[in-house]
């Protein structure tokens, strides 16, 4: 198939694009190397795919860039570009989050609605439950988003049912759990730990530590992407790890690997769930989703990529 990755050079983009060449598919990637974090480590999640036959970048803004020829001959569209994080976006923030997560999204959409795109899949989130009343957490349950962030994944996850019920776009939003891996963001907590672990920055520990997440390892998460860009799937479906465990497990966990971590206590902050895990029975029967790594096995894979040099 030939994909258009939207974020290709995020931490979860570039992973897909690695996933979709490893199985054959030719990819177009665009990335606007937006400065959210530092435009260089996403140039160096690019370093694999620099080069190989099947991939070309386009560097480029949703908002600004002509759509049309990128979308040419486009079996499958992956769009994960947005502004990630959930608590830098309250406050004078909103404006860039709503750009790039909901108007960038409908941009794009717009874009794809009469052309015979195949599949349409969205990088949704789990912050749209916000604090859920039941666990583990179901697609049936009423989203009630606690962040900004929040708000602006579930309007993108609207405009793709809308454009889905009117248009007969098929279209796939996947709402991904707390997702962690080599090239993880600098900023998600996982990359903290490890910097913490290896002498850096003390890592900060919001709330009690007692809170917990479906931490689910990236590449079963790009696996599921394509799996459901394969299948007849359409509609909005979790993709978590399987097992939540609570912020000072994953602590333990990353000590056992690297050693001790030094913490911050912080206060809990706004936009923060108390506790998220994804209930996957609709991904596993509409496309055959099997979470396979371990925490311990993820872990063990992002110090590993962390100590290289």
């Amino acid at each position: 198939m030939r994909a258009l990755v939207t974020g290709a050079a995020g931490f979860i983009g570039s992973h897909l694009c690695e996933h979709l060449l490893a199985e054959g598919d030719s990819v177009v990637g665009v990335d606007a190397f937006t400065d959210f974090y530092d435009p260089a480590l996403k140039e160096r999640n690019l370093r694999r795919l620099t080069g190989s036959p099947g991939f070309s970048l386009v560097r480029a803004d949703l908002l600004e860039a002509d759509l049309g020829p990128l979308l040419d001959g486009t079996d499958v569209v992956y769009h994960l570009a947005g502004q990630p994080g959930v608590r830098p976006s309250w406050g004078a923030e909103f404006p860039v989050y709503a750009a790039r997560n909901i108007l960038a999204t409908q941009a794009l959409l717009e874009a794809v609605r009469n052309r015979p795109v195949g599949r349409f899949v969205y990088a949704s989130s789990s912050s749209v439950y916000g604090d859920a009343q039941e666990f583990p957490t179901a697609e049936t349950a009423p989203p009630r988003p606690v962040s900004p962030y929040g708000i602006t994944k579930l309007a993108g996850e609207h405009l793709c049912e809308l454009y889905r019920t009117t248009y007969g776009l098929p279209s796939v939003s996947l709402r991904l759990f707390s997702v962690y891996g080599p090239r993880q963001r600098p900023d998600m907590a996982f990359a903290r730990l490890l910097t913490a672990a290896s002498g850096g920055a003390p890592f900060p520990l919001y709330g009690d530590g007692e809170q917990t997440r479906d931490f689910t390892y990236v590449l079963d998460a790009v696996t599921a992407m394509r799996a459901a860009a394969r299948s007849g799937f359409t509609g909005v479906a979790n993709l978590g790890g399987g097992s939540p465990v609570s912020v000072k497990q994953a602590v333990a966990t990353v000590e056992s690997i690297l050693g001790p971590v030094e913490l911050l206590p912080r206060p809990a902050g706004p936009g923060d769930a108390r506790h998220t895990g994804a209930d996957i029975t609709l991904a596993s029967r509409a496309f055959g989703y099997r979470p396979r790594t371990t925490l311990h096995q993820g872990i063990t894979a992002m110090a590993e990529e962390h100590l290289r040099p």
